[in-house]
């Protein structure tokens, strides 16, 4: 299920329009609420910069998540946590919304994605070995790999005919053949082009790890920001054969679908005993936040409908930022993505204008120019360059703002 059907109709703005506010339940985002905040989003840069770039939506929180976590504090319950009932919230969950139900024993918590990827890739890889990645991706991908003590080995997306990213199972069984790669580590979705990879794209996926020995490592943390027109289908939902399924660890969080990232609680979740073993020797290592597992458990179990209103904004929003780019920066690529709310956009006519060369960082001079912060492409890998990465989880008022000021900027 995505989209609120109850959401009120907002067509996007044209040249001078005033863009009405977000859903009531997401609240009014306004930039004098924002401003204090004191996430990293909103005070890595000077006031006069809009933040567009760290993946952290704007929107106030659902109040079954303030609730759980207002109750804790009240009662003094701020200790260790211990996931009572964690996996059962999330099997009801993952059945209602992508209609698969894992197996709540194998259901874990963790402190967040990230850590449990790196702990997993300890635990069932060698020392030195290498894991295979998709770039463009998430920064992460590169340093934390190389942190844990493993090689990062490209097999890069390809682009077809219309430009849109697509898994290359060429590159990808290229590189899970080489003697010294262990491990294929999948963003699904995909962060920062916004693909939903389909069953046909995990089937290939699934094929390829499974003939070449391979631990398949999968981050589905935006899987529950799939907007409408696509449907995000769990990697452990897909027909495994007995030895992929007990090499095969997946990972989720409600940090990115329902804006928590600061309470640190993520999710491992295995199909095979194997699994779920090599999970429980790195326990410790996998403690989350107890706040973050209440604030975990209201959002699977409570906060549907204020899911339900982000992927309607989102969907929104992500047409809107079409219609500005046309208006602003009509030279830039860009193709709305199938989920989350981030935008990759190709700014590399903008960098070859520049200085005829493409050299010229354009997250750089939007910041310096117009004083709106993106991410650079540079950080998702070589194939990157020239690009950058546009959060757009905010009010239609603030990214037209944003667009606008990116606009002039090149126009001065």
């Amino acid at each position: 299920m995505t989209g609120n059907p109850g959401a009120r109709s907002r067509g996007p703005a044209g040249a001078g329009d005033t863009v009405r506010g977000v859903d009531r339940l997401l609240g009014d985002c306004s930039l004098e609420g924002l401003r204090r905040r004191r996430s990293w989003k909103w005070t890595e840069y000077p006031p006069d910069v809009l933040p567009a770039w760290v993946a952290e939506m704007d929107f106030d929180l659902a109040e079954p998540i303030k609730d759980a976590v207002r109750e804790a504090i009240t009662a003094g319950d701020c200790g260790y946590p211990h996931p009572l009932g964690f996996g059962e919230v999330y099997a009801t969950f993952a059945a209602r919304r992508y209609g698969w139900a894992p197996d709540p024993r194998r259901v874990y918590a963790a402190p967040d994605v990230m850590t449990g990827i790196a702990e997993v890739l300890q635990e069932v890889t060698p020392y030195g070995s290498g894991v295979v990645i998709n770039p463009p991706v998430y920064p992460p991908f590169f340093f934390r790999l190389r942190q844990a003590g493993r090689e990062v080995v490209e097999a890069p997306l390809a682009r077809d005919a219309s430009g849109r990213f697509q898994l290359d199972p060429g590159a990808l069984d290229a590189a899970l053949a080489r003697d010294d790669v262990a491990a294929y580590l999948l963003c699904s979705p995909h962060n920062p082009t916004g693909r939903v990879w389909s069953r046909d794209d995990l089937n290939t996926v699934a094929d390829i790890c499974g003939r070449r020995g391979a631990v398949l490592i999968v981050d589905e943390i935006h899987a529950p920001l799939a907007l409408p027109g696509a449907r995000h289908i769990p990697f452990l939902s897909v027909d495994l054969d007995g030895g992929l399924a007990r090499r095969t660890f997946t990972f989720t969080s409600a940090s990115k679908g329902w804006n928590i990232p600061g309470l640190k609680c993520g999710l491992a979740v295995v199909g095979a005993d194997e699994a779920a073993a090599a999970l429980e020797r790195r326990w410790e290592a996998l403690l989350p936040s107890h706040l973050g597992v209440l604030a975990t458990e209201a959002a699977f179990a409570d906060c549907e409908p204020w899911l339900d209103a982000v992927c309607s904004q989102l969907d929104e929003n992500r047409m809107l930022l079409a219609k500005l780019l046309a208006q602003h920066l009509p030279s830039v690529g860009y193709l709305p993505p199938e989920a989350s709310f981030l935008a990759w956009l190709d700014c590399r006519p903008l960098a070859a204008a520049a200085d005829g060369a493409g050299a010229v960082d354009p997250a750089a001079s939007f910041l310096d120019r117009a004083r709106v912060a993106v991410s650079s492409g540079t950080g998702f890998g070589e194939q990157g360059r020239g690009f950058v990465r546009l959060n757009m989880g905010t009010s239609p008022d603030l990214l037209q703002e944003i667009v606008r000021r990116m606009g002039g900027a090149v126009a001065a």
